[in-house]
């Protein structure tokens, strides 16, 4: 044997032994981590949130071990919110409107038609300015780690076809508690009404509300088609969820964990992406199955409610958010230069 064959030889053995014992030397205690989220456990969230599970149970050799906590079972976004503040939760995921009572700028992704498609926001929320405002949570008592989606959100209602901003008149609509989407909604001519999601489908069931505006995916997992006969694509507002930790917590995990935390956080994020994204085109399918009557506005509609929402621009720019939005402007121009 040659001299650079058992070199070579002596090496690998080196590194079979060694790998085992790098991995091992990992700090990383047995944890149990609480994950709580909204919708049902069948959903592209149910999903993802499983994905994260098996991610961080293979990347910390079964020690950091997520349970699931779906059906808003924690409670509503707000409360888990609350509930990571105080260290009584370690995660959850939840939408980014709900987070303005505690980051004011993040209500800068509920303005309507931001985006065009799903490339643009990717790159908005995952590029300097998204990151920026999830550094933002630090202070605040909350760790963002990354942002997955909830995606376009569409109309849907018990009481009509929606072709025209005039069918919207009188619509009780139920909305997020968010007053970004109270006055638009209110502009359109429909009656918002600020409720949390885990109150809806019984909102919906009773005739508490009339309608409600969801992603698709979102509409076929909480089973609104057994309540709504309507569904209008209006791709009104591109809604991004967030995955938080609880800071108190976090700032107890060691160096290994949070890395092992945020590798997996992202590996779940694209995970979730392009689930939501083939779930959207099987969804619609489905949901006419089901017998919703689905409609898409048309170009001019559209544009009639661009235009009857400028204000809103308007005022969160008087409300200070003149130069968050401008740099908001900014980097979605970026993506669109050719």
């Amino acid at each position: 044997m040659t001299l650079f064959r058992k070199l070579l030889l002596a090496t690998g053995l080196a590194a079979a032994i060694l790998a085992p014992v790098a991995a091992s030397a990992q700090d990383v205690k047995p944890r149990i981590i609480r994950f709580g989220y909204g919708l049902s456990e069948a959903s592209n969230q149910g999903r993802a949130v499983k994905f994260f599970s098996e991610e961080l149970a293979k990347r910390s050799g079964g020690k950091l071990k997520l349970k699931g906590f779906g059906d808003a079972s924690l409670g509503s976004d707000i409360q888990m919110q609350n509930a990571l503040i105080g260290g009584a939760q370690e995660m959850m995921v939840g939408s980014t409107a709900t987070l303005v009572g505690i980051v004011k700028d993040f209500g800068v992704y509920d303005l309507p038609f931001l985006f065009n498609d799903e490339k643009e926001a990717d790159a908005v929320l995952d590029g300097p300015f998204g990151q920026k405002l999830i550094a933002s949570l630090n202070e605040k008592g909350l760790v963002g780690l990354v942002y997955w989606e909830n995606g376009f959100r569409n109309l849907t209602n018990s009481k009509r076809p929606v072709t025209k901003i005039e069918d919207l008149n009188g619509i009780k609509l139920r909305v997020m508690q968010n007053p970004v989407y109270i006055d638009m909604f209110n502009r359109f001519g429909a009656n918002a009404v600020p409720l949390a999601f885990s109150e809806l489908f019984t909102a919906l069931e009773t005739g508490t509300v009339d309608g409600q505006e969801n992603p698709v995916t979102t509409i076929l997992s909480s089973k609104f088609y057994e309540v709504q006969g309507y569904m209008t694509i209006s791709k009104h507002v591109y809604s991004p969820w967030i995955v938080l930790a609880s800071k108190r917590w976090f700032d107890g995990l060691s160096a290994d964990e949070r890395k092992i935390l945020q590798e997996a956080a992202i590996a779940s994020r694209d995970f979730e992406r392009k689930d939501s994204r083939e779930a959207t085109t099987q969804s619609l399918a489905l949901l006419k199955e089901k017998g919703m009557k689905i409609n898409e506005l048309s170009t001019a509609e559209l544009g009639r409610m661009r235009e009857m929402v400028k204000p809103a621009f308007d005022k969160y720019a008087a409300d200070g958010g003149a130069d968050l939005l401008k740099g908001l402007q900014a980097e979605i121009a970026k993506v669109r230069q050719p």
